[in-house]
């Protein structure tokens, strides 16, 4: 990892360690203020008020840009794996919908947000659902031991995307797939927004192309790669990092992938 690598991860800990002490606000910096509590955030990426209803309060921390439970077609019995689990609102939602025969994995990187889910977790009763401590470029998961990856508005924050693919296609099994939500780039990130730590924890500097994530997912061995823009998100988008005119250039997207079966 370059020293300007370390320099991005380290500014993202801090931002989320933050972000976990006061108990949410939103996928942008931890200094800006985003309007809204946290469930009307979630509910204006897609989730419906049941949903948010549905978990342990202090779970849904509005960290979000989208819905990946509603493309990921979760079935009981299988196993889920969370990247950037935060509070642990998807986890908890995955756990429901693969039933007590399922499991349910959440991997973070930072301390504050594992101590926060596995309280949730317990306050709960999710018996389903575990949390570990981890970076989601090296998953503390065995290999081809998932079903299902899901995702909200992390991956963009990793200075090692490719990474984070080819680890996510190590720990599913075979035809297993990925579900994920995420920012794109839709157009060229000026310097300005790019080179700003405090946007890169913010999930905005640090997001890549549709064609790069295409390129990236296929590298890994991905296939039937489907990505999909959803302009109407550039308005919440605007809130993250009001003035500085992001929306402009970032999207959130719906990103969908297959690991061959053999």
């Amino acid at each position: 990892m370059s020293g300007n690598d370390e320099d991005i991860r380290q500014a993202v800990l801090e931002n989320y360690a933050e972000v976990a002490k006061r108990g949410g606000g939103g996928c942008a910096p931890a200094t800006s203020c985003c309007g809204g509590g946290a469930s009307t955030i979630t509910t204006q990426i897609g989730y419906s008020k049941e949903e948010v209803a549905s978990v342990p309060e202090g779970a849904d921390m509005g960290l979000g840009c989208g819905n990946p439970q509603a493309i990921a077609a979760l079935k009981p019995g299988e196993t889920v794996l969370d990247l950037g689990s935060g509070g642990g609102f998807d986890c908890f939602l995955a756990a429901r919908q693969v039933g007590e025969t399922g499991r349910v994995i959440g991997v973070d990187m930072t301390p504050e947000m594992i101590r926060k889910a596995r309280a949730n977790a317990q306050k709960g009763g999710f018996t389903n659902v575990e949390f570990r401590l981890g970076e989601i470029e090296h998953l503390p998961v065995a290999d081809q031991s998932v079903d299902v990856i899901l995702s909200n508005c992390v991956i963009n924050l990793s200075p090692d995307k490719p990474g984070v693919f080819r680890d996510a296609f190590r720990v599913l099994k075979p035809a297993g797939r990925l579900a994920v939500t995420d920012i794109v780039a839709t157009a060229t990130l000026p310097d300005e927004i790019r080179n700003d730590l405090t946007l890169r924890a913010g999930c905005v500097g640090g997001a890549a192309t549709i064609d790069e994530m295409e390129a990236m997912l296929q590298a890994a061995g991905f296939r039937q790669i489907r990505i999909a823009p959803k302009d109407e998100s550039r308005a919440v988008i605007r809130e993250w990092a009001p003035g500085r005119r992001v929306e402009d250039y970032v999207v959130s997207a719906t990103i969908e992938a297959v690991k061959p079966a053999a």
